[in-house]
């Protein structure tokens, strides 16, 4: 799928904190837990379980999210498709940010051990 500048607005424009009730869900639903959620947000952007809360509390877009994140010098080794989009060929950096949240959160759901989410060294 190729990714449209108009996809990317909207994604910049979407409200983390619409978003992360779902996340939260989806995981919960699959047997894991709001820890194991904010260790892997944490992981990616560096916001700790609070910071990600008061971002919740806030009503903070994506845009402003990755903005202000850390993000992970890692995060480049998260590849695959999610949501039909080839992670290593989206181009937009917010949008490819985003993706990667999205691949963590479909690997922790699916029963993927931490480490290997976390993208550890074997």
């Amino acid at each position: 799928m190729q990714v449209t500048e108009e996809h990317n607005q909207r994604v910049a424009k979407l409200s983390f904190s619409s978003v992360y009730p779902a996340l939260l869900a989806k995981v919960q639903r699959k047997g894991r837990t709001q820890a194991e959620l904010d260790e892997v947000i944490e992981w990616l952007t560096g916001y700790t379980a609070a910071e990600t809360a008061k971002l919740v509390a806030r009503g903070t877009s994506y845009q402003e999210f990755f903005a202000h994140a850390r993000l992970n010098p890692n995060a480049s080794l998260i590849k695959g498709t999610i949501c039909g989009y080839k992670i290593e060929e989206i181009e937009n950096e917010l949008t490819c940010q985003v993706r990667y949240l999205d691949k963590l959160v479909d690997e922790l759901a699916k029963g993927k051990a931490m480490d290997k989410i976390l993208r550890k060294p074997a």
